[in-house]
């Protein structure tokens, strides 16, 4: 179980024995001021998440000797923990979990000295240097702040659905298709998303179900003329989902007709879902900007619009939500955010950038 005497509580899953790990470098630990067991708690870089974006950049600053704290949100290690295979992650030639990849990202971060909080930021104060941060009833303080919270991905709410997530259920064709190479596959949802997704598993698949509750498709004109011309895809619509088959992994789908309620089963092995993604945002309203999307915008790089305060990886991406594109955004989130140190004189200089 994780230490509860102090919000600096680590996950409660072991990597390993304890002499695996390398130590941590001299003094780490010391560069995170703590001045009472109730916070507030100071660092010179505090990053929200604790993802592939959250976790990298936390590297990157714990390297550079800013003695990062992490809050990792109420899902510690991001959507990867929630993958089963993950093959398209650079390093790995035969694949890993991604709860797995998720915890050696935490403990490499770990490694150099940041501290990981397993709780979600409710609220912040970005009006002024120290930024502001409430979490698990704490405050929490940095001289810069990185936003790394992804986004999380809309689910139907089926019970079977959360049953069944990577056992045959995804919400990320990218990621997953190729695990269903010739076998019959179903995606549900009406925006370009679905059809791109439902395009994209076509390169796999033997049959492409895509299933919409409406009539009309919300997708642009282009889009649905390549989905209704291709041969691989076969189109349902008016249909609602009402369970995912299967004990082990994705037998079928029981569909509901919207006009009728009359409801039938429809065999295949992969069910995806398309309906969207929810960028994290809340704790950020009237700080922060946002797309129409509801994603947050950045204004250079990984800048925001307010000075010290730097965005990466799904919370403002909604093009390519991949690990590795994450990874990289948080890599120049905390090089921006240590060179904003050094330029306003919080940080002295290093003669190199932690690499």
């Amino acid at each position: 179980m994780p230490d509860t005497s102090s919000p600096f509580g680590g996950f409660a899953i072991d990597f390993g024995a304890a002499g695996d790990a390398a130590p941590l470098a001299a003094g780490a630990m010391a560069t995170v001021p703590v001045t009472s067991a109730g916070g507030p708690f100071e660092t010179s870089v505090l990053i929200l998440g604790s993802g592939p974006a959250g976790l990298t950049a936390a590297i990157y600053a714990a390297r550079a000797g800013l003695g990062p704290i992490v809050l990792a949100g109420y899902q510690p290690g991001g959507q990867l923990t929630i993958t089963t295979d993950v093959e398209n992650y650079p390093g790995f030639p035969d694949g890993i979990q991604g709860p797995e990849l998720m915890l050696r990202f935490r403990q490499q971060a770990e490694r150099f000295g940041t501290r990981v909080v397993d709780v979600e930021a409710d609220r912040v104060d970005f009006s002024g240097r120290p930024f502001r941060a409430w979490a698990g009833g704490a405050e929490y303080r940095g001289q810069a702040v990185i936003v790394a919270t992804g986004a999380s991905a809309l689910w139907l709410g089926l019970p079977s659905e959360e049953r069944l997530r990577g056992h045959g259920v995804s919400a990320c064709a990218t990621c997953d298709g190729f695990f269903f190479r010739d076998k019959e596959v179903a995606v549900v949802g009406g925006g370009d998303t679905a059809l791109e997704e439902a395009l994209y598993l076509t390169r796999f698949a033997s049959k492409v179900h895509l299933l919409h509750r409406r009539a009309e498709f919300r997708a642009s004109r282009i889009m649905q003329a390549r989905a209704e011309s291709h041969p691989g895809i076969e189109i349902h619509r008016g249909v609602t989902v009402d369970e995912v088959l299967g004990e082990e992994s994705v037998t079928g789908v029981r569909l509901r007709d919207v006009a009728t309620g009359a409801t039938s089963d429809l065999a295949v092995e992969g069910f995806f879902l398309a309906i969207g993604h929810r960028p994290n945002t809340a704790p950020f309203d009237g700080w922060l900007a946002r797309d129409e999307k509801g994603y947050l915008v950045v204004d250079h790089e990984t800048h925001s619009a307010i000075e010290g305060v730097f965005i990466a990886g799904d919370v403002h991406d909604h093009r390519y939500r991949q690990a590795i594109t994450a990874a990289g955004d948080g890599c120049r989130a905390a090089i921006d955010a240590e060179r904003w140190l050094e330029e306003h004189g919080v940080v002295e200089a290093a003669t190199t950038t932690a690499r």
